[in-house]
């Protein structure tokens, strides 16, 4: 899994569990992508996304692990018809940090119909289905590995047994796509570093972060057996990452490394990878092609391989599921809104 159904916060309500983030160069601009309600996500009264709820876009222009812009949207209840109507804030500025500000209205629309606005920023929310896959033995292999320090031990599995964890299965999407124009002033190199919140509101008037994303597989690599660190992420800032889980996510990462000896200097390789992952912000350059790949980390595309790149990049040595884009049921489409788009209600 991505990001899915991990942690014990995040699985009381499928509606705030961000299963996952994907950001790259579309037809008009850059697209942002957060995917949520995983229809194994256990029983919801109604699926979609939550109206006591609201779903961030964090973006940082400069490099400093802070958002310059926050762009919020928030979900109507559902209609007789299941449809929900939202409304997506623009946040800017010193201002994007703050929960309380509420920003300006870029765009509205209705779940299941593509809007643009006047600026052209375009948006689309609705049932889709997942165009994640995973293949569960190598998932959970991968997850002992970690907790144990130890190599990846699949007993008598082969490549050729693998399947999808998720095939026939359904996500909402939210689907933003910015004018380039939009995400000026930019780092060097027109680099952005993103990242995505799901939030709920609190009976004190406030916002209790349920759902935090940057990278893809941090969770299923170092939560799957300890839950309380998926809170912890969860409810943490990125600039504060590495100083909170750098030396531990070095340690766990140094002792499946020096179990499998591909290293001469397992501890300094174990720092070298918890560097790449935290901040857990997905960094991307403007205007190129995205790519989440063993060459690095530029945005993420509907079809690249996230589990193969982080499962090598923490073991230091080449792990395959035996499965890619291939396995999944519904694919991803060239034109906006992108996602596999469903008609028909749930």
């Amino acid at each position: 899994m991505s990001h899915h159904l991990d942690s014990p916060l995040a699985r009381q309500d499928a509606r705030l569990d961000i299963t996952d983030l994907y950001v790259f160069g579309g037809q008009t601009g850059t697209v942002f992508i957060i995917n949520v309600c995983h229809s194994r996500g256990g029983e919801v009264a109604v699926p979609g996304f939550h109206p006591e709820g609201r779903y961030e876009f964090k973006i940082d222009l400069d490099g400093d692990v802070v958002e310059d812009i926050t762009y919020r949207a928030t979900f109507d209840d559902a209609a007789a018809d299941g449809q929900q109507r939202f409304t997506v804030h623009r946040v800017s500025g010193i201002a994007a940090t703050d929960p309380f500000v509420d920003g300006i209205p870029v765009v509205h629309g209705r779940t299941g119909t593509a809007v643009t606005s006047a600026h052209g920023v375009r948006a689309w929310a609705g049932r889709a289905g997942d165009p994640f896959w995973i293949e569960p033995d190598v998932l959970h292999a991968v997850g002992h590995a970690i907790q144990d320090g130890t190599t990846i031990n699949l007993g008598d599995w082969h490549p050729a047994q693998a399947a999808n964890l998720f095939t026939g299965a359904t996500v909402y999407s939210l689907v933003l796509e910015l004018p380039d124009a939009e995400l000026t002033p930019r780092a060097a190199n027109n680099r952005i570093g993103v990242w995505a919140l799901a939030s709920l509101a609190t009976d004190s008037g406030g916002w209790r972060c349920i759902n935090r994303v940057g990278l893809p597989m941090i969770h299923p690599l170092f939560t799957q057996y300890d839950e309380q660190l998926g809170d912890d992420l969860n409810a943490g800032a990125p600039r504060d990452d590495y100083a909170t889980h750098g030396e531990r996510v070095t340690a766990q990462i140094a002792a499946c490394v020096g179990a499998y000896g591909t290293t001469a200097d397992p501890d300094y390789h174990g720092q070298v990878v918890a560097h790449r992952l935290f901040p857990n912000i997905l960094p991307y350059t403007v205007g190129t092609p995205a790519a989440l790949s063993f060459a690095g980390f530029n945005g993420r595309s509907l079809v690249d391989n996230a589990p193969d790149v982080m499962f090598t990049l923490a073991m230091n040595t080449p792990i395959s599921q035996g499965i890619g884009p291939e396995s999944v049921t519904a694919k991803p489409a060239a034109t906006f809104p992108y996602v596999p788009t469903l008609t028909d209600q749930p």
